[in-house]
Parts: structure tokens; sequence; C-alpha cells
């Protein structure tokens, strides 16, 4: 399936060295929402603006998920909060202002770790791909949790954690980024859209 272990290795590594980073900064501000909120959009606007308005091949797709992933993150949220499911601590309101800005760049970080690691597979099928997905999806957004959590950004309440992490929440991360890749697969293939991850 992969041609390049070791240059895939590398590329898994780099993304949890990122991964701790954004963690550790998410944690040790996590009384300052606005500020991460802040930080957070400027790092969405640089990716738009290097990826939509000055690229020659304008991605869309990139804004799309950020989009939906950033809609279905935070219905999930409110769902949560509202539902005494998890709960964030440090700040004055339910939900911190960061967190739209956060679920846009999840979408952002594993759409970047995917269309680096797919290079490396030997056949660029949508089953491996899908794999590729299904794994990156179930692990690298939980890394961070785990990271945030022990930083005491937030509780969960739901049973049966492994680090802080439930595994109702490892499902519920899969399933929202699994529907926006079956949504953005379908809008590339019925738009003729060729796109390294999606198609």
């Amino acid at each position: 399936m992969i041609i390049n272990y070791n240059n895939f290795l590398i590329e898994i590594l780099k993304t949890f060295i990122k991964l701790c980073i954004a963690g550790l900064l998410i944690g040790l501000l996590k009384s300052y929402d606005l500020f991460i909120a802040l930080i957070l959009l400027i790092k969405i606007i640089h990716v738009v603006y290097k990826n939509v308005i000055i690229s020659k091949i304008k991605n869309w797709i990139l804004l799309y998920g950020m989009s939906l992933t950033g809609l279905a993150g935070m219905i999930g949220e409110n769902w949560g909060v509202s539902n005494a499911y998890w709960e964030y601590h440090k700040v004055s309101r339910e939900l911190p202002l960061w967190l739209p800005f956060a679920w846009m760049l999840a979408f952002y970080f594993l759409y970047s770790i995917e269309s680096r690691l797919i290079p490396y597979l030997k056949y660029k099928t949508i089953k491996n791909k899908l794999i590729i997905a299904f794994w990156l999806s179930l692990l690298v957004p939980a890394f961070g949790e785990i990271i945030t959590i022990n930083l005491g950004v937030w509780t969960y309440y739901w049973p049966y954690q492994l680090f802080g992490v439930p595994l109702y929440a490892f499902m519920c991360l899969v399933f929202v980024h699994m529907i926006v890749y079956g949504i953005l697969a379908f809008i590339c293939k019925n738009q003729k859209i060729n796109d390294i991850v999606f198609t």
C-alpha cells in the first residue's frame, strides 16, 4: 500500500509535533479564549489567502471542508455542552470563542496531512485514501484532545475513557470528519473537481 515508509513516518511524526504545539498553546492560554480565537482566526485567514486567494489553483474544496467542519463541530459542541456531556473550564461562557476556528483548522490539518501522505501510496484508490482518512480522524484529533484535556481545558463526563477521551468522543470525531469527507468526495465527483484527497 505504501511506497516509502520512512517519508510516511516522518510526515506522521511532524503531525504529532504540530499537535503538541497547538495543544500546549490552547492549554496554557485557556483563560484567554478571545486571544486564542484571534490567533486561530489569523491562521485561517493565512490558509485561505494562500490556498484560495493568491493560489493559481483555487482550492475551494479546502474552504468548503473548513466551513462544513466548523459548522458540524459547533452543532456537536452545543449538543454536548447543553446535555452536560462535557464542560469547558477557565472561560466565562459555555463555549470558548476559539472553538469554531479550532474545528475549521482541524479539517485543514487533516486535509494537509492526507495530501502529504497520499503521494506515498502505491495505489491511490479511494479505498486506501479512506483507510488513511479513517485512522487519521480517529487518532489525530483525539491526540490533540488528550493534550488539552490534561492541561485542564475541558472535561468529558462520558464513561470508558482513555487518557480523558471517552470512546464516544472517538466515535463522534470519526463520524464528523468522515461525513464531511463523504460530502466533499460527492461534490468533487459531481463537479468534476480533481483533488488529491477526495478523488
